[in-house]
């Protein structure tokens, strides 16, 4: 029998769009569904250098005087393709590595500089990064030659470092040891909105009070690392803009000194590219075809680049000496009046009034002509703002003390989300405990486990106690900047010790038990909480029919009051904790998508989360005492009981009023438990209702004890650095 081919000669067999943004995906089908994605980046089969390479251990080997000087070497080297303004690259590499680093916000530490992720959509592509991916390439040959032990998101910082020293500025230090990513960060939440720099008013509850942009967020618009430089959402008002750049560089982490230390010293080099028509310019990295090979926003005017290059939109130079670390910036701003003005490219800009031929800065290719410098509207907004202002005039009777200040807040903005410095890597890393790597002195190990496990045991303190506070304790460590944990014991201190989510008069119960344990035996009070919590685990497992040893390290440290910045501090506070079944109050957000945000922050898998919310119900450590999701009738005891009720079909689920729910017997209706939707997820959720279905089988009892011991033995060890480096 023949068949008629007709219809389906010349046709692709491939099925179009599959393999591209454009396909139907589970969410595009069900967008209300559980997006687990966020726990599942930066899967180790993404990683091209294998499982078992150990960056961190490779860059020790690294010749890091070759680096630099190489480093050295190429900012003078200009290339045709690209050329360096003035024959130098500085300005370049500082706006590369400032940007880089620049995406960190402090309410969840997310952004930074630490994985490379500048070198992936969205961030290859924001507006404001135009032109970046040209300084990425000029590095690349760098890259290559050091290989593996360099990597992509220590080069990039690297470079805008060097950057500055070859300008004349005396760095304050820097550290190797950024890991690279292998591919997006999609799940990072950069705002709701659909287009690039749309307006502010998008992410505010009102545009005018910038205490209510929506957090985490810290940039003004999508697309942007900071604020606007042309003022709110385009229209100049330097003293309005002054409010904005406050409250989006302290959402970064920065007080008013550092941040207008890292204004003036991020614009004293280098300039803004605004020289011809910006709506000429081509499709970002990400949409741009395929013979751009990664590079994108190719530039017909004039030659498209040089003093042709469109960027930012604004033109100009903010010094005279833009290649020069020196007062210039000062001299300028506070030496003349400015008015408004516009580029070529039609962004609006300040210039100076009756400036000195002799304070014009150069034209990038020909040292005779001299043009005008540029301020934008927070550059203005350091003049007008009488905070800014009274920060400026100091920094201008003191150029030792602008050029230190700017140094320190530069390491600051660029090691931010590296953790503390017990991770610095590399001959220049400085030795100095700053307040902001929140230290931790060294903690005792010479003391004898095993008489603080006993003085525990006689303690009037009961197993879900010692658990829930080695929780709360450990819980606020999150991987996105390395903050948090339970080394320091900061639990005990101001916030920690007042925050609803630690229920402060039980906390003050156990912690008063606890060092009373710890001077005692001479063992941190940060170790005997996590002896605590092991024992507490222990004693339950005990009860179940097994004998299990939680790991545990000695060494934790106890920190003071004067090493805790009580205000970066504040942003830890737990808003809810699906693992404890508690919320602070109701959110727009579901329960459990806040599970899965602080999950991941933890550095949890989908896995070694679920095991853990079925261990902490049947433990008995809900806040508060709740019974909801603790589906046992053999409370404390660490069984899989959890699991095997959730997924029983003799059972059945009903909504009550509250948003929580009753389990019932089929057959005859009666209510055995209650649940909230944070407990129920594990069941409705195909992908997590499969490792619930794992736990709940006859022969994994063991398996679950097991699994769960180790996670939480990683979530106890999760911040000890030292042990790890």
């Amino acid at each position: 029998m023949t068949s008629d081919t007709s219809n389906t000669a010349g046709k692709c067999p491939v099925m179009h769009g599959a393999n591209t943004v454009t396909e139907q995906s589970v969410k595009s089908w069900w967008p209300n569904a559980l997006n687990l994605d966020i726990l599942h980046q930066h899967d180790t089969k993404t990683n091209p250098l294998g499982a078992d390479f150990d960056y961190r251990a490779a860059v020790k080997t690294l010749d890091v005087d070759a680096v630099k000087a190489d480093i050295h070497a190429m900012m003078t080297d200009s290339q045709d393709w690209w050329p360096a303004d003035w024959g130098h690259y500085g300005g370049l590499m500082v706006r590369m590595a400032w940007h880089s680093a620049g995406t960190y916000r402090l309410a969840d530490g997310r952004g930074g500089a630490g994985g490379g992720n500048m070198r992936f959509a969205p961030l290859n592509s924001w507006p404001d990064n135009v032109s970046l991916d040209k300084a990425r390439r000029l590095l690349w040959p760098v890259k290559k030659k050091y290989g593996n032990k360099l990597s992509w998101a220590d080069l990039i910082v690297l470079a805008g470092t060097i950057a500055y020293e070859s300008m004349g500025l005396k760095t304050f230090g820097f550290s190797f040891g950024r890991t690279d990513i292998w591919h997006p960060e999609n799940d990072t939440y950069w705002g709701a909105e659909k287009d690039w720099l749309a307006d502010s008013d998008n992410r505010y509850g009102d545009v005018n009070d910038p205490n209510t942009m929506e957090n985490p967020l810290a940039a003004v618009q999508m697309g942007l690392i900071y604020v606007n430089p042309e003022g709110v959402n385009g229209r100049s008002d330097p003293a309005r803009t002054a409010l904005h750049v406050r409250e989006t560089f302290a959402r970064m982490a920065m007080n008013d000194e550092e941040t207008a230390a890292l204004t003036a010293g991020g614009h004293t080099v280098g300039k803004a590219h605004g020289n011809g028509d910006a709506s000429l310019i081509g499709p970002e990295p990400e949409a741009a075809e395929i013979e751009e090979q990664g590079l994108g926003w190719s530039n017909p005017n004039g030659k498209g680049v040089g003093r042709d290059t469109v960027s930012s939109g604004i033109e100009g130079a903010w010094t005279t000496n833009p290649t020069q670390w020196d007062m210039g910036y000062f001299d300028l701003l506070f030496g003349y009046d400015w008015e408004l003005t516009k580029s070529l490219a039609g962004a609006s800009q300040w210039q100076p009034i009756n400036i000195k031929e002799v304070d014009k800065p150069v034209d990038v290719e020909d040292p005779s002509i001299r043009l005008m410098p540029v301020m934008t509207d927070a550059d203005m907004a350091m003049k007008v703002d009488p905070v800014y202002r009274a920060i400026c005039e100091k920094f201008i009777a003191d150029p030792a003390y602008f050029a230190d200040t700017f140094a320190r807040a530069w390491f600051k903005l660029t090691h931010r989300d590296m953790g503390p410095n017990v991770r610095y890597i590399g001959p220049d890393a400085p030795t100095e405990d700053l307040i902001w790597q929140d230290p931790v002195p060294a903690g005792a190990t010479d003391y004898d486990i095993a008489t603080v496990r006993a003085c525990i045991a006689d303690s009037d303190l009961t197993t879900n106690e010692l658990i829930s506070t080695a929780w709360d304790s450990a819980r606020t460590f999150r991987g996105s900047d390395l903050r948090g944990g339970a080394n320091g014991a900061r639990i005990r201190l101001a916030p920690q010790k007042d925050w609803e989510g630690n229920e402060p008069a039980r906390l003050k119960r156990v912690l008063d038990r606890l060092e009373i344990i710890a001077t005692d035996t001479g063992a941190s009070v940060a170790d005997v909480i996590v002896i605590a919590g092991n024992y507490g685990v222990e004693q339950a497992a005990k009860s179940a029919g097994f004998e299990v040893t939680v790991p545990f390290d000695a060494g934790r440290g106890d920190a003071t009051d004067d090493m805790t910045d009580q205000a970066a501090f504040a942003v830890l506070e737990p808003l809810a904790d699906g693992f404890r079944n508690w919320q602070k109050r109701d959110y727009a957000v579901s329960p459990e998508e806040m599970l899965l945000d602080r999950a991941q922050l933890m550095g949890l898998t989908a896995h070694e989360m679920t095991v853990l919310i079925g261990g902490m119900r049947v433990l008995d450590t809900n806040h508060g005492g709740t019974a909801h999701g603790m589906f046992t009738d053999r409370v404390g005891e660490l069984t899989p009981d959890f699991f095997v009720n959730l997924t029983d079909p003799a059972n059945s689920w009903h909504p009550v009023v509250g948003g929580t729910f009753e389990l019932r017997d089929r057959k005859t209706g009666t209510v055995k438990w209650t649940a909230t939707r944070t407990d129920l997820v594990f069941g409705s959720n195909s992908i997590l209702r499969s490792y619930a279905e794992v736990y709940a089988q006859d022969d994994n009892a063991e398996k679950f004890v097991s699994d769960f011991v180790a996670v939480w033995a990683k979530v106890m060890h999760a911040d000890r650095f030292e042990i790890m480096s």
